[in-house]
């Protein structure tokens, strides 16, 4: 059985309060044929380095990516040890996803908010440590570092990966970054338009536009999965969404915004204490699916494992080189994985590389 190394999943998706469950899931992932593993990372039980290392350990040919990890919570030497060690324990199966975060949580944490001037920086000081060069005197967007190094030996290859929504950063990423993470409920035209950008933003900098991998990441809630969990992953998947950054998502897939200010002026959205994915009862989500049109659930991968697969195809036709299967564990994706390879195109074939962040077809 052929590797689908054009495909991935997000371990431990959504909220868990069981990190080992990751164990069995990036197995399970390496069983079904699945190409790689992308890790978030949750300031409760979900820290990316344990989690990385714990899926490097348990599998022998999934790629493993963290979409993302933030620069700013450790030092950039600590960064570069994280990623060799990962690099060396996975035979190069490992690519360094970082991404911005979100402003008013490190705010709260104390911590300089992500520019991508200090993305840039510290991209350069990683690259220059792995390249076994000293840094010395540093002094720029990313901090003072009067002197770093790891070993004079190296010379590792280390995929950088950004995650990234916005044009311009987008545009960044092409620019600095060997691999792209979009985000999920992008429509078909958005998901174009983005993969655009990226390729825009690498020929600019006199890069090959083809050499950067940009990743869709597309909800998959088929119908074999039991209806009230369906509903968690969808709808309450996209209303969460909505209340953290609802209008660059809305602006992005050019949605109507008056339909998200009616859906923020509801009594059930502005007083609600959490994250309707999370704490949401099968009573609130259903009134949420009210106030969501059909357009903006569609973006995703629905009903039967065969239309799930077709969505799938959908992603390349608009010209992503890898799809995330977001929302499902690699067990609950194995009826849409069998349809998938009635129909995944002849010329994908199999891929010796396995690292999610090297390459595009």
């Amino acid at each position: 059985m052929d590797d689908l190394w054009e495909l991935g999943f997000y371990g431990l998706a959504g909220h868990s309060d069981n990190p080992r469950d990751l164990l069995a899931e990036v197995r399970s992932a390496e069983r079904l044929g699945l190409g790689a593993a992308f890790l978030s990372e949750r300031f409760n039980v979900k820290e990316a380095a344990t989690l990385s290392g714990a899926a490097g350990a348990a599998t022998e040919r999934l790629g493993i990516a963290t979409a993302a990890t933030n620069h700013n919570t450790r030092h950039p030497l600590l960064t570069a040890t994280f990623a060799t060690t990962m690099h060396r324990m996975t035979g190069g199966r490992f690519a360094l996803g970082l991404g911005r975060g979100f402003d008013m949580l490190f705010d709260v944490m104390g911590l300089p908010r992500v520019t991508q001037a200090q993305l840039e920086d510290v991209i350069g000081i990683l690259r220059t440590l792995w390249r076994g060069e000293p840094v010395i005197g540093h002094d720029g967007p990313a901090g003072k570092f009067p002197y770093l190094m790891q070993d004079a030996s190296f010379d590792e290859d280390i995929p950088v990966m950004l995650t990234a929504m916005g044009e311009r950063t987008l545009e960044f990423a092409g620019k600095v970054a060997d691999g792209v993470v979009l985000h999920t409920f992008f429509t078909d035209e958005t998901l174009a338009r983005s993969v655009e950008a990226v390729r825009r933003g690498a020929e600019k900098a006199g890069r090959d536009p083809a050499s950067v991998r940009v990743w869709s990441v597309l909800a998959v809630v088929g119908d074999h999965i039991e209806p009230e969990l369906r509903l968690r992953k969808l709808t309450g998947r996209l209303a969460t969404y909505l209340q953290g950054y609802g209008d660059l998502l809305v602006r992005l897939n050019h949605w109507d915004p008056d339909v998200l200010a009616r859906f923020r002026a509801d009594d059930l959205v502005s007083g609600f204490p959490g994250a309707f994915d999370a704490i949401g009862t099968t009573e609130q989500l259903e009134r949420l699916n009210e106030l969501l049109p059909e357009e903006w659930l569609a973006a995703s991968a629905t009903g039967s494992p065969e239309r799930c697969a077709g969505r799938v195809l959908d992603q390349f036709k608009a010209g992503a080189d890898g799809v995330i299967l977001h929302g499902a564990a690699p067990d609950e994706l194995e009826p849409v994985l069998s349809a998938y390879r009635a129909v995944r195109p002849a010329d994908f074939g199999s891929r010796a590389d396995l690292n999610p962040g090297r390459g595009a077809r």
